[in-house]
């Protein structure tokens, strides 16, 4: 079976290729067939931005998407900078008691360097996918009336705000709790990828990355 490999972030930069052919059966086949070297302690696949297992039969004309481990209408991605006021504009409700956000932004030292700015990569289609999963999640765990993540992708500045969220909820234990489990989940889950540009070097942040 013929399907297109696409690489994200680090392993794109190490392959020296964003996306190629190859002829594979299944997800575990994969890696070795690239020739990079050993496969990186966990790394996730997802086939036509589905996680997948290695033991997933492929079909001609599948797209194989290999994740590094990440560092990513109301689930957006921006190469312009972002609003915390449309986000919360986006989970208004008149049956709200509490609206609760979080802002990320860029901070100028970093394990002890200083950060130029930082880059952003993402899966673009699955990213907002997953966001969505997660907000499903919320929805569920705390009976929330709206949520809204946006992240940026591209060069952030220092100062600059690289995720906003909002979550709207009936009482504002609901919309605290939920809004702390989104930054948490959104770090864990969404293939979403950050480079640390310093003044004398250069990192992907993320295991495996």
């Amino acid at each position: 079976m013929t399907v297109r490999v696409r690489l994200f972030a680090g392993l794109r930069e190490r392959a020296g290729w964003a996306q190629r052919e190859i002829d594979v059966s299944s997800v575990a086949e994969v890696w070795p067939a690239l020739g990079l070297g050993d496969e990186p302690s966990g790394l996730l696949y997802a086939v036509n931005k589905e996680y997948a297992t290695p033991d997933h039969t492929l079909s001609d004309g599948d797209e194989v998407a290999l994740i590094p481990p990440v560092s990513g209408g109301a689930f957006l991605l921006s190469d312009e900078p972002l609003s915390l006021e449309r986000v919360v504009d986006e989970v208004r409700d008149d049956e709200a008691g509490a609206i609760a956000t979080f802002s990320g932004t860029t901070r100028i030292h970093s394990r002890d360097r200083t950060v130029t700015h930082l880059d952003y990569e993402a899966y673009e289609g699955m990213a907002e996918r997953v966001m969505a999963e997660i907000a499903d999640g919320l929805h569920a765990r705390y009976e929330l009336r709206a949520i809204a993540i946006h992240h940026r992708v591209g060069r952030v500045g220092i100062g600059e705000t690289s995720v906003v969220i909002a979550v709207s909820a009936a009482h504002r234990q609901a919309a605290l709790a939920a809004c702390k489990d989104a930054i948490d989940e959104l770090k864990e889950r969404v293939p979403l990828w950050k480079k640390e540009v310093y003044a004398g070097g250069e990192e992907w942040i993320g295991r495996g990355s």
